[in-house]
């Protein structure tokens, strides 16, 4: 995992408690995409979390959202976010 992907772990785990996270990085999927930028990530969050299963998938997203702001705005392009049970 590159350094990039650990201070989102370590950003997410700061703010909201979670038992297990796994960042899948698919930015290869979208190569020939026309916004397509080598700078920026498509990636899948893979959360397992007590606290973000007890709120609606909604709230946990906007939570999720909120804390990766900075992130979204400059390195994240696409974001999806799956929350395991």
């Amino acid at each position: 995992m590159n350094n990039f992907f650990d201070s989102i772990v370590q950003k997410l785990k700061k703010e909201i408690e979670i038992d297990n996270i796994e960042i899948v990085d698919n930015s290869y999927k979208h190569l020939k995409h026309k916004s397509f930028s080598p700078e920026k990530f498509h990636l899948h969050l893979k959360i397992k979390s007590l606290y973000l299963n007890s709120i609606s998938r909604v709230n946990a997203h906007k939570k999720i959202m909120t804390i990766l702001k900075d992130e979204l705005a400059t390195k994240i392009h696409a974001l999806e976010i799956s929350i395991e049970k």
